[in-house]
């Protein structure tokens, strides 16, 4: 979704799906390329298509969502993960061996742990975590998904006009 970026939006939104009865399993929120409009990427578990439909349509008629885009299971979407996890000198290497594996980067060592950042999809996450947990997982923290459609397709295409006004 493009909406404005002011505060308040947020809460509009998520209180509007809340709601209607549906839990967000992942939200992503952050600035576009113009400074005034924000980009919302909402993950919901909605099995009812006819149901979702309706929650688009409310979403579209607040007056600070600008475009509302459904993306299929063909879109690129990443989420990252940054886990801190026990280590000791023997089994360090291990550890960021297996980061280095799934690509991930080393972004703190201690004597006692290494955390470690990777950026993927849901099922490179739930792999390396998998893989992680024996060591022992001392913290975890995950952003919400970020998608965008494949190809040369854009959301800002056939803009309304509240937001054309944004192009340079």
């Amino acid at each position: 979704m493009l909406v404005s970026n002011h505060s308040g939006v947020l809460a509009r939104v998520a209180g509007l799906i809340s709601r209607r009865g549906f839990n967000i399993e992942s939200l992503a929120v952050g600035t576009t390329e113009h400074p005034d409009v924000s980009r919302m990427t909402i993950v919901m578990d909605m099995a009812d298509e006819r149901v979702a439909e309706q929650v688009v349509k409310q979403l579209n008629k607040l007056i600070e969502v600008y475009k509302i885009v459904e993306l299929g299971d063909d879109a690129v979407n990443h989420e990252m993960l940054m886990v801190k996890v026990r280590c000791t000198d023997h089994n360090r290497p291990a550890i960021i061996d297996l980061a280095n594996l799934f690509r991930a980067h080393v972004v703190d060592v201690s004597p006692e742990s290494v955390t470690v950042e990777v950026t993927g999809g849901q099922s490179k996450i739930a792999a390396l975590t998998t893989m992680l947990t024996p060591y022992g997982i001392i913290e975890l923290v995950q952003s919400g998904q970020v998608a965008l459609d494949r190809g040369s397709k854009s959301i800002n295409e056939k803009k309304r006009p509240a937001l054309a006004k944004h192009s340079s």
